[in-house]
């Protein structure tokens, strides 16, 4: 029997209808990103958002801000997951951290 501790995100395998991987970078505009996670939620019901660095979380964190606002004129909230993970760039391990965006209900008036 497996422990529920030991079950981590990357243990679920994605379909192919799953988008791509949102990646921001420290001088990603927070609106356009913002943007991005609004249409990818819309669509499918999920999103991913990958950051490495300061600057590029801090980037994250805002389009995640911003992006709630914009879901939230379609009656849509959404919950994010952060977590970390290993990333491989031109053969060098980074640790990155994630954020699974997901739907949580419709709001409640």
């Amino acid at each position: 029997m497996t422990d529920v501790n030991d079950i981590t995100l990357d243990d679920f395998t994605l379909d192919s209808n799953t988008p791509d991987i949102i990646k921001v970078s420290a001088r990603s505009r927070s609106t356009a990103v913002a943007g991005a996670i609004a249409g990818v939620i819309r669509q499918y019901n999920r999103a991913e958002v990958q950051a490495i660095g300061a600057g590029a979380v801090n980037q994250a964190v805002k389009a995640l801000a911003i992006a709630r606002g914009y879901l939230e004129r379609d009656e849509i909230e959404i919950v994010c997951t952060p977590y970390f993970t290993e990333v491989d760039i031109d053969g060098s391990e980074r640790t990155a951290v994630r954020f699974l965006v997901e739907p949580r209900y419709a709001l409640a008036h």
